[in-house]
């Protein structure tokens, strides 16, 4: 992504991960390469993997965030210019065998927003492709929009496993998460648990009919699908003694560290192991349009991208929920040349 500075010569102000610490800095404003429009960030959202980022979970040095909604400034296709959207976070070459497939999220060259090669949402402006480009509908509120990413990866689990409404499922943590995908495949069964550490999230989830328990609470073993998305260590080895033989784990968790499997548990009980990640955009912010996924209740905190530091420190608190940043409006004057 090329550069350019603005008129006063500030450029934009931007969240920049350096080496492990997070620092606000004025950098040049992006300028949008052939396919790209410029996107003026509304409000962004703090994940796990933000966090986890910061910790080095990847080697990654620039604009960290990939979860937000913008509005369209500059686009080749005028269609664009002014629409509030949302984006896919994996920027793909287009062009090789994976692509080719439509598995644009396993191309080898990809930039991933804000993880990898890319800069990401933690700025007042972003360019991206118009590919990656989807309109948020104007019945959902800026901030309900920033879920759309987190939602998508929820819904990936439908696009990898086949749920009937009888089968049994158990979702393995009560975070942001797993509050997403035990709401997302209660839509699909009448028999989706949730096992977490914090009372309020758990009692969140039963309004929507789903069954829970505190961790430490006696679970019976033997589901035939468990989704483990704690967020620690110990969350695979957890998801491997719930499962019953010949079932299916879905391994959702992202964190720096390493992480011991009992292989021979997963062999004698031929255990199916399936990663799961990015998910299906246009599916989420269908369920946002519909109302069908509430997450009206999952934010826990809106501040400004100056106020960044007590931001991530709630974000980083036990029991938080989701953590918005919304960059200040500019009084600079684009240059638009």
């Amino acid at each position: 992504m090329r550069r350019r500075s603005n008129d006063n010569g500030n450029g934009m102000k931007a969240l920049v991960l350096n080496q492990g610490k997070l620092c606000l800095k004025h950098v040049p404003d992006p300028v949008p390469s052939s396919g790209e429009g410029l996107v003026k960030i509304l409000k962004v959202g703090i994940c796990n993997t933000d966090l986890e980022m910061v910790k080095g979970y990847m080697p990654f040095s620039g604009i960290l965030g990939h979860e937000f909604v913008g509005r369209v400034e500059e686009a080749p296709e005028r269609k664009w210019i002014g629409q509030r959207i949302v984006s896919e976070i994996n920027i793909s070459c287009r062009t090789c065998a994976f692509c080719f497939r439509g598995e644009t999220k396993h191309c080898p060259s990809r930039q991933v927003l804000g993880i990898s090669k890319k800069d990401g949402v933690f700025a007042e402006y972003i360019t991206l492709p118009m590919k990656n480009f989807y309109k948020l509908p104007e019945n959902v509120s800026t901030s309900d929009g920033v879920f759309t990413e987190p939602l998508a990866a929820a819904l990936e689990i439908l696009e990898q496993v086949r749920i009937t409404r009888e089968t049994r499922v158990l979702v393995l943590g009560d975070g942001k998460l797993g509050m997403l995908i035990a709401q997302v495949l209660g839509l699909e069964s009448d028999a989706v648990s949730c096992v977490g550490k914090h009372e309020r999230h758990l009692k969140l989830l039963e309004k929507h009919g789903i069954q829970t328990a505190l961790k430490g609470d006696a679970l019976e073993p033997g589901f035939p699908l468990v989704i483990e998305a704690t967020g620690n260590e110990e969350g695979l080895n957890e998801a491997l003694r719930m499962v019953r033989p010949k079932g299916t784990v879905v391994l959702k968790s992202t964190f720096r560290g390493e992480s011991s499997l009992d292989v021979s548990k997963v062999v004698v009980d031929e255990i199916h192991l399936i990663g799961s990640r990015c998910g299906p955009f246009p599916k989420a912010v269908d369920l946002l349009h519909s109302k069908r996924i509430d997450v009206q209740d999952m934010m826990d905190g809106d501040f400004p991208l100056e106020h960044f530091h007590d931001a991530f420190q709630l974000a980083k608190k036990p029991g938080a929920l989701k953590v918005l940043l919304t960059p200040l409006k500019s009084e600079k004057t684009r240059n638009r040349s």
